[in-house]
């Protein structure tokens, strides 16, 4: 009998750990990221989408999923490397969960790996996003060096 209230212990407390874990990551992600959908691409026209928040960095745009326990981004996506493909509305059923978004397509390769996204985001989000990328530096513009 002790031996089974030990092992019921003991998954009580990696319960509560991991429980604390996630309360943890949620709160310190809705605190300082944008909320976004992302899902990678070829998915069916209403499957697929993430919850997460995106932060934006020099050079990257880290993505982290809101249900991952993991201590870094789950996908990060190279500045130079994001290309805009297109915009749309939610269709069909992703409106249920994309209300008032606007769905942004990425080209693939934004990732390194060759791999297309999407993103769902407020239309607010959309411009601060777009502001991102278009004041990156031109991949053809580099300092002179003096010989």
């Amino acid at each position: 009998m002790s031996i089974v209230v030990s092992v019921l212990g003991v998954l009580l407390l990696v319960a509560v750990i991991v429980c604390g874990l996630l309360t943890y990551r949620l709160s310190q992600l809705r605190r300082v990221g944008t909320p976004v959908l992302l899902r990678e691409l070829p998915a069916a026209a209403d499957e697929g989408w993430r919850h997460g928040t995106v932060h934006y960095g020099d050079e990257t745009l880290r993505y982290f999923r809101l249900t991952d326990l993991r201590p870094g981004p789950t996908r990060t996506l190279v500045r130079q490397s994001i290309e805009i493909s297109g915009r749309r509305r939610p269709e069909g059923t992703e409106g249920d969960i994309l209300d008032g978004m606007v769905v942004v397509a990425l080209e693939p390769g934004a990732d390194g790996d060759g791999r297309a996204y999407e993103l769902a985001m407020t239309p607010g989000a959309v411009t601060a996003f777009q502001s991102w990328l278009e004041s990156r530096q031109s991949g053809r513009s580099q300092r002179r060096r003096s010989a």
